[in-house]
């Protein structure tokens, strides 16, 4: 098999099965916290019909901006509320992602360079993490991508059209995340121009009617924080009176976070994204950190026959987000397409031996270092969810590495690549279907809510006592009604369901409440995973249990 334009086809095979791979998780139960709040907060807006107030748990919130809500909310409307019609919009702007990086990579490099850019991007970890793990980066990667793409284009020839669509897409970047969106679509664009010295353009009066437009995009965001924050100065938010939801959106959420004196603080480490990337850009993040070094180190000896767009999007973007005081992995995800196109050129310029030989060990370790991981999981685990089909689709996945890693000829990088998007298939496909849904079982919220929509069907009030109650407030078909651990709060008439931790149901019986067992659930907080919890033998003495029970 050579690399030649007739065998562009098994490339698109490959990528088929890259979106097939991402979206694997689609009916993965929704990961808590974070993944669940999301999900509830799009629950209420698509159920009250309330797209100007976001809350949560019936309070007033404010920590993200409305547009991945909004799009959810429209799913939760068409489709009804479930998983997968929560996941699906996030994986959608994700693959319209994938769309842009072909695209931008096709117009810098070549038609092989973009299809090796969209396989990277497909199969970098925390991507296919991020696709079943949906907060708000696969919007955001897909939003970000695609300003910079037509951005590029609006410059190169003038192209209006190509201006208003980067705009929109920069507005919606913001409405997303934050100002700090700007970051990796004004250093991309603005890096290119100041590197080549390309004067004339940088300072076109196109960019001011970009700033302009993109300011009004906005607008329906700042219009929902005016109205449900500005107006009222009497609300409580951070335990303080009079906030702006304008000045949070344009300060306190971005600029608060960096310099750490918002009402949400962090401690940053300076290495803090090297290290992450390591093993969230696997299994490509070593040929990554080789492809930018040899990117800068021959670019600067020939500035003009470089495209600079890449490097300065994504090494800008990695160095403020080092540089700030609040840092999540998840982060870095929206300079992946660049740092795909970036490895994907570098992959394709492979040339000297040394530098192949070097490369294909390279990789082979890391392949087998995944696979390892995955056998491990397996064996200290032993997941619920595995079954004949993902073990069939396993075997078929080893067989055709075998295959192709014995055929494929023509350019070396093609047998390394291919190689790596096999190994990477098989662990995904492993997470997604094998490993994922087994641990999700000790999200006990989610499982004793997903119990009472079967067992309750006189509808008797649920209430949950001491814990995040997202997971459980989103899958519930019923209202959840939260109430402190001593048991006050809004209590309905008995009887009612109950849901709260051993130790709390035990405090309250203690104070006169008669309590009749339902179900006990064992409980782990999955987000924070240990090996003493990962391995079956020892993992009963990192479980604690949640008892839902029906109070007389």
């Amino acid at each position: 098999m050579n690399p030649s334009p007739s065998n562009y086809k098994w490339l698109y095979i490959f990528i088929a099965v890259a979106v097939l791979v991402n979206f694997s998780g689609l009916f993965v139960i929704i990961i808590g916290p974070d993944g669940t709040l999301y999900a509830t907060i799009a629950k209420t807006m698509a159920l009250h019909h309330d797209y100007v107030n976001i809350y949560v748990s019936g309070a007033d919130w404010l920590d993200k901006p409305h547009f991945p809500f909004w799009i959810t909310a429209l799913f939760f409307n068409l489709f009804g509320i479930h998983t997968w019609s929560y996941k699906l919009p996030g994986i959608l702007f994700m693959m319209m992602g994938a769309v842009y990086t072909y695209l931008f990579a096709k117009r810098l490099y070549n038609k092989e360079v973009a299809l090796w850019s969209v396989l990277i991007l497909f199969t970098a970890e925390h991507i296919v993490l991020s696709n079943n793990d949906v907060r708000a980066e696969p919007f955001l990667t897909g939003l970000i991508i695609a300003s910079v793409y037509h951005f590029y284009r609006a410059y190169k020839p003038a192209n209006y059209w190509h201006l208003l669509a980067g705009c929109i897409f920069a507005a919606c970047s913001i409405m997303t995340k934050g100002m700090f969106a700007i970051i990796p679509i004004g250093g991309a664009i603005a890096g290119q121009l100041i590197i080549k010295k390309d004067w004339k353009n940088l300072f076109a009066w196109k960019w001011l009617i970009a700033i302009i437009l993109t300011l009004i995009f906005i607008l329906p965001e700042l219009y929902c924080l005016y109205q449900q924050f500005d107006l009222h100065p009497e609300k409580v938010v951070y335990g303080q009176k009079a906030v702006s939801g304008i000045r949070w959106f344009f300060w306190d959420s971005q600029f608060g976070r960096f310099f750490n004196t918002g009402p949400i603080k962090g401690s940053g480490d300076p290495t803090f994204f090297i290290h992450t990337t390591l093993w969230a850009f696997l299994p490509w993040s070593l040929l990554l950190f080789a492809a930018i070094f040899q990117f800068i180190r021959k670019g600067i000896k020939n500035v003009q026959g470089y495209e600079w767009f890449c490097i300065c999007g994504s090494v800008l973007t990695f160095l403020v987000f080092s540089a700030s005081r609040f840092q999540l992995p998840y982060y870095l995800n929206i300079v992946y397409p660049f740092f795909a196109i970036i490895t994907a050129q570098y992959l394709y310029n492979l040339s000297s031996e040394k530098s192949l030989r070097l490369v294909r060990i390279t990789q082979f370790i890391i392949m087998g270092l995944m696979l390892v991981m995955v056998a491990a999981l397996q064996y200290f685990f032993q997941p619920e969810s595995f079954n004949r089909i993902t073990a069939a689709g396993l075997i078929i996945l080893v067989i055709a590495l075998g295959f192709f890693l014995r055929n494929v000829t023509g350019k070396a990088f093609w047998r390394i690549g291919i190689g790596t998007l096999f190994v990477s298939f098989i662990v995904n496909i492993y997470l997604n279907l094998a490993f994922y849904p087994s641990l999700l079982h000790y999200q006990a919220l989610t499982e004793a809510a997903l119990y009472i929509n079967k067992n309750n069907p006189a509808k008797m009030p649920v209430l949950q006592s001491g814990d995040v109650p997202f997971a459980m407030e989103f899958y519930l078909d019923q209202p959840l009604t939260n109430i402190n651990t001593d048991g006050t709060g809004t209590i309905p008439p008995k009887p009612y369901y109950l849901f709260a931790s051993t130790e709390i149901i035990k405090g309250l019986q203690v104070k006169g409440w008669h309590t009749e067992p339902v179900k006990t659930f064992e409980r782990y907080w999955i987000s924070r995973l240990k090996l003493s919890f990962l391995n079956k033998a020892t993992r009963s003495k990192q479980l604690s249990y949640s008892e839902l029970v029906i109070v007389r």
